[in-house]
Formats: C-alpha cells, sequence, structure tokens
C-alpha cells in the first residue's frame, strides 16, 4: 500500500515538474536557445534524487528485516549487512548515470 503511494506521488511529481519544465524548453526553443543542456541536467537531476529515494527506502526495509534477524541468530550479522550494503547501491547508480549525462555534455 505505501509502495503504491509512493509510485502515484512520484508520477504526480514528475508531471508537475514536467508542467514546469515544458513552457521554458518552448520559450527557449521559440527564442533560439538550446534546451538539450537544460533537459540533460534536468535527467541528472531526476536519475540521482529517485534512485536516493528508492535506496532509502530499501535500506529502511531490509535494515529493518536485518536488525529482526541479527536479534533472533546474533551470526547471521555479515550476511544481513550485505543486504543493506546491496540496497545502498541503488544510489550509487544513479549518480553513475548523472556523472555519465555530464561526461556526454
Amino acid at each position: 500500500m505505501v509502495l503504491k503511494r509512493m509510485i502515484l506521488l512520484g508520477i504526480l511529481f514528475s508531471l508537475f515538474l514536467y508542467s514546469l519544465t515544458a513552457p521554458i524548453m518552448v520559450n527557449a526553443q521559440e527564442a533560439g536557445e538550446a534546451t538539450d543542456k537544460g533537459t540533460a541536467y534536468l535527467a541528472m537531476a531526476l536519475a540521482t534524487g529517485i534512485s536516493s529515494i528508492a535506496a532509502s527506502y530499501a535500506v529502511a526495509k531490509t535494515g529493518t528485516a536485518a536488525l529482526a534477524s541479527i536479534t533472533e541468530k546474533p551470526e547471521l550479522f555479515g550476511r544481513t549487512i550485505l543486504y543493506v550494503g546491496l540496497a545502498e547501491g541503488i544510489a550509487i547508480y544513479g549518480v553513475l548515470i548523472a556523472l555519465l549525462i555530464w561526461i556526454t555534455l
């Protein structure tokens, strides 16, 4: 239920962001300015922001489950901390995508 709400809020936020940036891009094209850089910066911000939100959600869920399993069996600490680290990797992938976009500018 929470995930459905987060997805809905993400879609609504994306539509809101598009409604703010679309007129600016149209005006810039009419004036003869390049909008490729603006779109690239927007893509970088979205890649980093969405991946960070997804990573925080994943770390919260896996961290809670890891603490619950460590409470029952302390010898599982190494395995559970690995899953939390893998969930944090989602944010790193978003930053890498943003860097790849930045390199192409």
